[in-house]
């Protein structure tokens, strides 16, 4: 099924999934110094919900995890503040104009970083929402143990640039945009999010963007204009589990009206 929008023209049969599914095995990706998540059938005294045990009529399971250390996952800027701010009340609108970006991040030090001359070199015309992959770009991603292992992040410089871009949309393959010990700095989330202090919200600060972290990016997929589909449950929380889905721009003008 296709979809035409002025210019531009979509096929909606053929989504790109860049989300991880969340599992209770070893092969779910963890960070955050957390364990795996947890998918289990509801126990009544000798009453198991799950069909196989003979006892149920249905599966019915509960599930523990965290969206922040277990997946693919979207944030607003309540996840870095004092008072509540929910992600199903920031998230309003779901399709975007996205591009999608490349980069190998820099050594500096000790870390890999992804530097605002990478950005703004691969962001040449203006979009809503940026989708970063870095490299290299294991499939290991996909079940990769991050805690303790120092993986790459963003630069202030570059996600203060993102910000100043009017990108209201941010999603890369890591477990966040900021380095993992920072001493609660969080830098790269406040720049992006134009946080000034985390107490006393500050009257411009981005209520309706948005951080995606932990998604992944097969090689296949070519770097270029997509459009964004951004699906989240609808959690009174500041994160929820995401599904980003990328659709595959047939003709495509970079002016966005509006």
């Amino acid at each position: 099924m296709r979809a035409k929008i002025n210019n531009f023209e979509i096929d909606l049969s053929k989504p790109i999934d860049i989300s991880i599914p969340l599992t209770n095995t070893d092969e779910n990706p963890i960070a955050w110094y957390i364990e795996k998540p947890s998918i289990e059938p509801v126990v009544f005294g000798d009453w198991i919900g799950k069909v196989s045990e003979g006892k149920s009529s249905t599966n019915f399971n509960n599930i523990f995890f965290n969206p922040h250390g277990h997946g693919t996952h979207t944030e607003c800027l309540g996840h870095i503040t004092n008072d509540f701010y929910s992600i199903n009340q920031s998230l309003k609108q779901f399709f975007f104009f996205a591009k999608l970006i490349t980069v190998e991040p820099q050594k500096i030090g000790e870390d890999f970083v992804i530097t605002k001359e990478q950005v703004s070199a691969s962001l040449n015309e203006k979009t809503e929402a940026l989708i970063i992959r870095t490299l290299p770009n294991q499939k290991e991603k996909k079940s990769r143990k991050y805690s303790n292992t120092n993986p790459p992040y963003l630069s202030e410089e570059a996600a203060t640039f993102i910000r100043e871009s009017e990108i209201q949309h941010l999603l890369i393959d890591l477990p966040s945009v900021d380095k993992e010990h920072d001493e609660g700095k969080l830098l790269a989330h406040k720049a992006f999010w134009n946080v000034k202090d985390t107490h006393n919200l500050n009257s411009d600060a981005r209520l309706n963007a948005t951080i995606t972290e932990m998604i992944y990016v097969p090689d296949e997929i070519e770097d270029g204009n997509y459009i964004l589909n951004l699906q989240i449950a609808s959690f009174e929380n500041d994160a929820s589990p995401s599904k980003p889905l990328l659709y595959k721009i047939v003709d495509f003008s970079p002016e966005i009206s509006g």
